[in-house]
């Protein structure tokens, strides 16, 4: 009997022409270099017969609604070349995001409702493979000094049953080293027009991700989405920015962070119209703080949000 280890692990992930239909990943062209992986190989509901019978004990459940779930996270870094996709494209893509290249310039993802796209994602574990077709999911960013910032994601995909398979090799050659957050690498980070000391930025894509079974046909639909996040700043004092003011008064405005200072390896995040949710206090290292509650709010639709790579 053979042993399987555990850190010895592949997840590749295709963009799919068919809905739910194979793409079939490779390795090769593929891969996805992920950290915190974790896998729900056989998620769904149980049914219970509910027999009325003459004896107590336990009845057998059916196993409906059958789905899996991966969740992961990818260093959040530029592609090598302005105007090229990242390798983690997919991933955004099939989170309910357009991708839209402008050639050796840069490649912008932003929201859609419509078109959703999907992939079909393998993940090995040592020579057990784990089918998701037709998968969709939604992701979260956290970013903090001294940190890898990274996008994490959770995609959920019809059922197919696992199989032994060769675990594939990932190429690295598609990943570009990430830069730490702050040291010099953080170059804007912004909100209402107002640099601030940054401690921390997370942001959730807040899609709904429903598992949809019919007869004739199951799918994953994303259902709707609420783009939110939190900003933890350094305090200042009341006249360099009123913040409570401004969250009082229901005022949007924009947010903005470049993480990158050489083309190639840059990721710009922007917001035009957020409101700031109730700010309150705490302190890091003995030095007061303030978190800031963001909600990005669509402006003319799909538009409330774009992670640009250049």
């Amino acid at each position: 009997m053979g042993r399987r280890f555990w850190r010895r692990l592949a997840v590749t992930a295709k963009m799919e022409t068919t809905y739910g239909t194979d793409a079939a990943p490779t390795g090769a062209a593929n891969g996805m270099v992920m950290t915190n992986v974790t896998l729900n190989p056989l998620q769904g509901e149980e049914v219970s017969r509910e027999l009325m019978l003459a004896y107590f004990g336990a009845q057998a459940v059916r196993l409906v609604g059958n789905y899996v779930e991966l969740v992961g996270s990818v260093e959040l870094a530029g592609a090598g070349a302005a105007g090229t996709a990242p390798a983690y494209g997919p991933l955004l893509r099939a989170c309910g995001m357009s991708e839209t290249i402008v050639a050796a310039t840069s490649v912008t993802y932003a929201p859609v409702t419509a078109s959703q796209e999907s992939v079909s994602a393998y993940v090995n574990f040592d020579g057990v493979n784990h089918k998701l077709l037709g998968a969709k999911g939604t992701w979260s960013l956290s970013m903090a000094p001294k940190q890898i910032p990274r996008i994490q994601f959770t995609l959920r995909g019809l059922w197919a049953a696992p199989a032994d398979l060769v675990t594939p090799a990932v190429p690295m050659l598609a990943w570009k080293d990430p830069l730490t957050v702050g040291e010099g690498n953080t170059t804007t980070w912004s909100l209402h027009g107002t640099a601030g000391l940054g401690e921390s930025f997370a942001l959730d894509f807040g899609n709904t991700v429903e598992v949809r079974n019919l007869v004739g046909a199951d799918s994953i639909e994303i259902t709707d989405r609420s783009v939110t996040g939190t900003m933890v700043n350094q305090a200042d004092n009341i006249a360099a920015k009123d913040w409570f003011g401004i969250a009082k008064a229901h005022t949007r405005g924009p947010l903005s962070i470049v993480h990158g200072i050489t083309a190639g390896n840059i990721v710009a995040i922007a917001a035009p119209q957020v409101q700031l949710g109730r700010p309150s206090y705490g302190n890091t290292q003995g030095i007061t703080n303030l978190s800031l509650p963001l909600t990005c709010v669509p402006n003319a639709g799909d538009d409330e949000l774009t992670l640009v790579v250049r």
